[in-house]
């Protein structure tokens, strides 16, 4: 996929990038298929956009970049009475980062957030160190905690970027306690995807994933019907700091799935994708113009300490934190499919009652593809009116 810049500052991490097409060689389940020489050559990226800030230029002192306070206050999550106690966010990453836990410290300190249940787990053995994939990794983290803070985050770090390493950690993540599992990482579609979506399917886990950042187009893992496909808006806020409006991203990824047929749940927009799957089914704040702040003391390109930081791989765990809140307090957590069934059977149609209540329907901006009233392939079915959707997701 061709790299997208919104503006020359920012620089772009990684683009998720083509694995190419290729035939399954098993159509077994994806936990017994055999992992073949031809998943090791096939290498994801995570679809991210930073802008590093000035040694001087300190937190809360750079016009444009929200905090913790501003996302919350924006999206309503202020208003709820819940912390994601009692659940496990994994972050599924690529080499990880050797500093996550003093950054995640230094982050708390600086918008004065409580002391994070932090687990970092190998589960093949300590990787190199890639510093843009620490970057995502501090984003992935801070923000988890940030939005769910007495969640406890578990960062998996696979030894590579390979599909095969990062399935490795999805893995471990599904057998080691986690109830969400944030993936920013991705690819284009292959012909036998569909052989390896039984990886996000198990009872009491949501898996979410970001659509991507070049706009147009399909991903994977975010076109399996077992996952929470992430979108990106831009986000806008009055003086007071409340929710004045969204916009689809320009570089938000969405389309129609090459490979996956449409899910029961998209059964009410056969009109926008057909016979095919829609992607993505929400969206949150992406653009690296509206981004978050983000730390990290491991260098990228050069450059350490605090970023301001955009893309969906800000979306998805984003979304991975609300539903550690509404999981909060029940004996069992959501799986992805009662997830999505619960998102698009609250929404309703265009203009339902569900639809105003719950979410922020994005009318304005494209990828290539235009928002639209009601779901659209490019912001999905919207935003979260958080202190609306969170305490009625988990309600039977």
């Amino acid at each position: 996929m061709k790299k997208f810049f919104r503006k020359a500052e920012f620089g772009f991490a990684a683009a998720l990038v083509s694995f190419g097409v290729f035939a399954a060689t098993s159509s077994a389940s994806a936990q017994t298929v055999s992992h073949s020489n031809q998943f090791d050559s096939l290498v994801a990226q995570h679809p991210i956009h930073f802008k590093h800030n000035s040694g001087s230029a300190k937190p809360n002192a750079v016009t444009g970049v929200f905090n913790p306070t501003d996302i919350k206050k924006a999206y309503g999550i202020d208003l709820l009475n819940k912390t994601g106690k009692g659940q496990t966010i994994a972050l599924v990453e690529a080499y990880g980062s050797p500093t996550i836990e003093n950054d995640l410290q230094v982050f708390n300190q600086q918008f004065g957030l409580p002391a994070a249940n932090i687990e970092v787990v190998y589960p093949q053995g300590k990787p190199k160190t890639d510093g843009g994939w620490a970057l995502e990794t501090a984003l992935d983290v801070e923000w988890a905690h940030a939005l769910a803070p007495d969640a406890k985050i578990m960062v998996v770090s696979a030894k590579s970027a390979s599909i095969n390493d990062l399935l490795v950690a999805e893995d471990y993540a599904t057998s080691h306690g986690a109830t969400i599992v944030s993936n920013s990482w991705g690819g284009s579609e292959f012909s036998g995807e569909a052989s390896y979506d039984s990886h996000f399917n198990h009872s009491g886990i949501t898996y979410l994933a970001s659509s991507g950042d070049n706009g147009q187009g399909s991903s994977w893992p975010a076109s399996s019907p077992n996952v929470v496909a992430v979108g990106g808006t831009t986000l806008s806020v009055t003086s007071n700091g409340d929710y004045a409006g969204e916009s689809a991203w320009s570089g938000s990824g969405g389309a129609l799935s090459s490979y996956e047929g449409i899910p029961v749940y998209q059964s009410n927009w056969t009109s926008v994708v057909g016979s095919k799957r829609g992607i993505p089914d929400v969206a949150f704040d992406a653009d690296p113009n509206t981004g978050v702040y983000v730390y990290t003391s491991t260098r990228n390109q050069g450059q350490q300490g605090w970023f301001q930081v955009g893309g969906t791989s800000f979306s998805a765990p984003a979304w991975g934190a609300l539903i550690a809140l509404a999981n909060e307090g029940h004996s069992q957590s959501l799986s992805s499919s009662e997830v999505l069934n619960k998102i698009y059977s609250l929404a309703g149609t265009t203009g339902s009652t569900g639809y105003k209540t719950n979410y922020h329907d994005i009318l304005t901006g494209s990828n290539g593809y235009s928002a639209q009233a009601g779901y659209d392939i490019v912001t999905g079915i919207g935003s979260p009116i958080a202190n609306q959707l969170v305490p009625i997701l988990n309600t039977k």
